[in-house]
């Protein structure tokens, strides 16, 4: 039997199961503390058990497992864990849909996920394991709230929210869609009702300072949140209201504007607009139409600007003019103090409203020296940035009276100077940070620990109390929490004077539970939150996730360290050294136009790629498409990130099961670096599993070819010498693309080359095996972290039976096998490539000149030129510099 014949069929089902029974018989990915390794705190954010894993989990994990299991070749102790963001809204829509408990749609769902991660061959340590919605989890955060409570950084207020009158809940601005519920549809009306708060505000300098030392962090994710946290220096500036005790307070950055005020805007809620409204109905009428739509700043700054008079007076506090009093649509409450002295002349928000309602506009900021007509005559109509540039020198004040030619610099002090020696003003700091609300009013989230009593109003609940328990066998109707619908669970007692009492039962926004899950996996079984293994593993050294989590959860997840650290729970003062956000998986979208009965347009039907068939031009670009089911035309959309609105997801099961789970790995490294979005294409997907089926056939050839001797580098001739030095250049450009630039894509393809080199490698001689076992070896072992199961046997098959392969040091670079011989260098002619050199490596200039002048095709090109220069860059090119 010939040794072609001999060679086994790559079976990834077979090869894969093998390997992972391999790694749970030695519990091979679970660690613990008493290593004395370095340690590597691996982490990616952990999912939410929706039913099932999509392509953007294939990803994200399986950056995180090539890191992890790279670091473990490096020598680290590492640790990858993995749970479950198991509360939120999405459970109670489903429990309602399918007519179950949300834990047991939750429950179930984690079982299939991590059958489905476990298949995808992931190095995690699964005896750290937990699901958020567990009393087991969420008795420590409600333990943490009420010492937070008890320390005054937890609080209770009326917050204006978002509110849907179906579902009778709060909705957070992203859940509003166009003024209304995203799922009941109920237009959403502006309701002040009691929330519980986190003075994430107290942190918020050092939030921001803190962001200077995150060197590990992308700047794009930074600079989110720096604006999100919105530092700003300004004069808050009380102005007096005509004909009573009244005053309004604003805050501005720009002080410098504040002989141009001609109104002041306050929002709906304030106290002035509601006194002003108490016999004024038509304004009252207005105050109430305010309260429909939604409160997020992005709606505020997108609607129509509208307005009306209260009809009361403000007090410029320079001038003793008397200006309007506004009620406008685009001032909150919930920021700053409620009041905004608005400057048409110099804000485009206020010019915007002051040109729609015929307010005056005045200029009081010009250019020191306008350089041309545009600029000598300022026309508010056109709006010009050098007017809100603070930072400019070649500014000054006009029509401000004794303040006119001041700089921005300049009218601040005197501004400051001036209200602080009148008790009028002071100079503050503020910050764009709200403190974060952590009410819903959802039923599937953790119970906040507070009990009411109308004698001691709301207590903690006391620590040897909790948890409070969650109950799980429900029934939900979609109306209203089976919580506050149930009086015998709000029943209690009071802690403090034994009297009856009710509890809270509104339960946590989720973002608790994920703002500290990456603490609690350092320690297992702890009684508080962390215990004194966190700080053995902590901060994540390495933390992956989408960049749609750049503010809220990061910020949060900083907030939550820093209470951690103030406990003394922890040491660090940030949680994650190093952040990668992974870009999005996208794919082609197909649809059909869909009308209603009376021809008019009914919205589009979305088909999955995998239903499709697609025509291509011979240039492979796409010409048209059809359904296979009816053979019928489909319109081709864009690539879009894989959803299922758009119906462009793909099964990563059916993709494990078609082409086995190291395939799919090596697909999801290679088809784009891990910060960009990756494109999916099932032919990709093929030229991978063709790429690992050649490295098997390689390998179990060689295998099958017989015993190998000991490489004897002294012995090696030029081909042998080439190989090698190739297997050398492989091992450190994948070290490298692997340690510092997470750079997957090119490493597999550094991979591919050698696999390339092997197979022109046609030398069957002793020390041609000797080198073509090293490069095998080599190959294997670069891929372990991105294809372990294949690696695992090919390993196996190249002599190392019994071995674990992440206990195998990552390949090291032979600086000695690096070196060349000779070099090859390109020869141009007056910048244009004309021919190539073979010269030895330690050639001189001289002869280098010699051999590329007198190269043939070089010469044909330098007749009847004469060289006026020959620059040589050593190692790289030879370029003549000629003229005739």
């Amino acid at each position: 039997m010939s040794a072609a014949a001999e060679i086994p069929a790559y079976d990834p089902q077979a090869i894969e199961s093998a390997a992972q029974s391999f790694w749970d018989g030695r519990k091979a990915f679970e660690v613990d503390e008493t290593s004395a390794k370095p340690t590597f705190y691996c982490l990616s954010m952990l999912p939410y058990p929706s039913g099932a894993l999509h392509m953007g989990h294939v990803r994200n994990y399986t950056i995180g497992d090539v890191i992890s299991r790279y670091q473990r070749m490096t020598g680290k102790n590492v640790l990858q864990p993995m749970g479950w963001d198991a509360f939120g809204l999405p459970a109670e829509n489903a429990a309602i849909k399918n007519k179950t408990a949300p834990a047991k749609w939750t429950y179930a769902n984690i079982e299939h996920m991590r059958s489905q991660l476990k298949s995808l061959g992931y190095a995690i340590d699964w005896s750290r394991e937990f699901a958020t919605c567990t009393p087991e989890y969420y008795v420590h955060e409600q333990r943490m709230f009420t010492r937070l409570m008890r320390k005054g950084l937890a609080y209770r207020k009326n917050s204006v929210v978002n509110w849907d009158p179906v579902d009778q809940t709060v909705l957070a601005n992203e859940q509003v869609i166009d003024g209304r519920g995203w799922r009941s549809g109920a237009l959403v009306e502006k309701r002040e009702i009691p929330q519980w708060f986190l003075r994430i505000t107290d942190y918020a300098q050092e939030l921001l300072d803190g962001l200077d030392e995150l060197h590990g962090w992308p700047d794009s994710v930074k600079t989110m949140q720096r604006n999100w946290i919105g530092r700003s220096e300004g004069l808050e500036i009380s102005f007096a209201v005509e004909g009573g005790s009244d005053v309004l307070n604003v805050f501005t950055t720009r002080p410098d504007t504040l002989m141009g005020v001609t109104f002041v805007s306050i929002a709906g809620e304030h106290p002035l607009a509601h006194k002003a409204a108490a016999n004024n109905p038509q304004l009252a009428s207005f105050l109430a139409e305010l309260k429909q739509g939604g409160v997020s700043e992005a709606e505020l700054e997108t609607q129509e600007k509208r307005g009306m008079d209260t009809g009361l007076k403000a007090i410029h506090p320079v001038t003793g003019d008397k200006v309007p009093v506004w009620v406008a649509n685009f001032v909150l409450m919930g920021y700053g103090t409620g009041a905004v002295m608005a400057v048409p002349g110099h804000d485009q928000r206020d010019f915007e409203f002051a040109h729609k309602y015929q307010l005056p506009i005045r200029q009081v900021i010009a250019l020191t020296s306008p350089q041309n007509e545009e600029e000598r005559n300022y026309d508010p109509d056109q709006w010009h940035d050098w007017y809100a540039d603070k930072t400019r020198k070649d500014l000054q004040l006009v029509n401000s009276g004794e303040f006119d030619g001041l700089d921005y610099q300049g009218a601040f002090e005197a501004f400051a100077e001036r209200f602080e020696r009148q008790g009028r003003g002071q100079r503050r700091v503020n910050y764009r940070l709200r403190d974060w609300g952590v009410s819903r009013q959802r039923y599937w989230g953790c119970p906040i620990p507070v009990i009411y009593c109308e004698s001691c109003g709301a207590v903690p609940v006391p620590e040897e109390q909790l948890p409070v328990v969650l109950p799980e066998n429900v029934v939900l109707d979609g109306v209203k929490s089976p919580i506050k619908a149930d009086p015998e669970w709000r029943k209690t007692t009071c802690p403090e004077c034994g009297g009856a009492a009710e509890r809270e039962t509104d339960t946590f926004d989720t973002f608790m539970e994920s703002s500290w899950y990456y603490a609690r996996y350092t320690s297992p079984g702890a009684r508080d939150m962390v215990d004194k293994r966190g700080n053995h593993w902590l901060p994540v050294d390495q933390y992956i996730g989408g960049i749609e989590h750049a503010i809220l959860h990061l910020m949060y997840f900083r907030f939550y360290h820093k209470l951690l650290r103030d406990a003394r729970m922890v040491d660090s003062n940030e949680p994650a050294l190093n952040l990668l956000c992974q870009g999005m998986v996208i794919a082609d979208t197909y649809y059909r136009e869909v009308h209603n009965e009376d021809g008019s347009a009914g919205g589009k039907e979305w088909f999955n790629p995998a239903d499709v068939d697609v025509q291509r031009d011979d240039k492979g670009r796409v010409i048209g498409a059809t359904l296979r089911s009816d053979g019928q035309p489909v319109l081709v959309g864009g690539s879009e990130k894989m959803s299922k609105s758009k119906n462009n997801g793909v099964d990563p099961q059916a993709m494990v099961d078609k082409f086995g789970a190291d395939t799919v790995r090596l697909f999801s490294m290679f088809a784009a670096p891990p910060e960009q979005s990756l494109e999916w294409n099932e032919a990709g997907v093929e030229g991978m599993a063709r790429f690992l089926r050649r490295l098997w056939v390689q390998v179990n050839k060689h295998v099958a070819e017989g015993s190998v001797v000991t490489l004897d580098i002294g012995a090696l001739n030029a081909d042998q010498k080439a190989l090698r030095r190739k297997t050398h250049e492989t091992i450190d450009k994948v070290g490298n693309d692997y340690g510092k630039r997470h750079s997957f894509n090119t490493a597999i393809a550094a991979v591919m080359e050698l696999s390339n080199a092997l197979a022109k490698f046609e030398d069957d001689s002793e020390q041609a095996r000797a080198v073509r076992q090293e490069a095998l070896e080599a190959a294997v072992l670069l891929l372990n972290p991105i294809t372990p199961h294949a690696s695992h046997h090919l390993w196996q098959c190249l002599g190392h039976p019994e071995t674990l392969l992440e206990d195998v040091p990552f390949p090291q670079a032979d600086p000695a096998a690096m070196v060349r011989d000779s070099l090859t260098l390109a020869v141009q002619v007056n910048g244009k490539l004309r021919g190539t050199i073979e010269v030895a490596a330690d050639a001189s200039r001289e002869t280098v000149e010699s051999l590329a002048r007198n190269e043939p095709n070089t010469a044909k090109f330098l007749e009847g030129l004469t060289v006026r220069k020959v620059i040589v860059v050593p190692g790289k090119i030879v370029n003549i510099v000629a003229a005739g």
